[in-house]
């Protein structure tokens, strides 16, 4: 499984989050607010996404950690990062 496999379609991104995590409900409500679609993966719950996560991040399940249609990813971005990041 790699980072490709998550790949969100243009304009949207794809965020691994957890249920309790606030920084991620954070997140979802501003990208609702913006109107940035999202697909939201929960790392307890979809076998390998957790190692996929700390695979990213230097072996820390940090999450949210969104992947971007250009491959790149961040750790707990803002809604000012994902919006530079997607150009809108």
């Amino acid at each position: 499984m790699s980072a490709d496999d998550y790949l969100p379609a243009d304009g949207g991104i794809t965020m691994f989050s957890t249920t309790w995590c606030g920084y991620c409900s954070r997140l979802k409500h501003q990208l609702t607010q913006a109107g940035i679609p999202y697909t939201e993966i929960d790392i307890e719950q979809v076998p390998g996404t957790a190692d996929l996560v700390a695979s990213l991040n230097g072996g820390n399940q940090t999450v949210p950690t969104v992947i971007f249609p250009d491959r790149s990813t961040a750790t707990n971005p803002s809604l000012a990062q994902v919006k530079a990041t997607l150009g809108v």
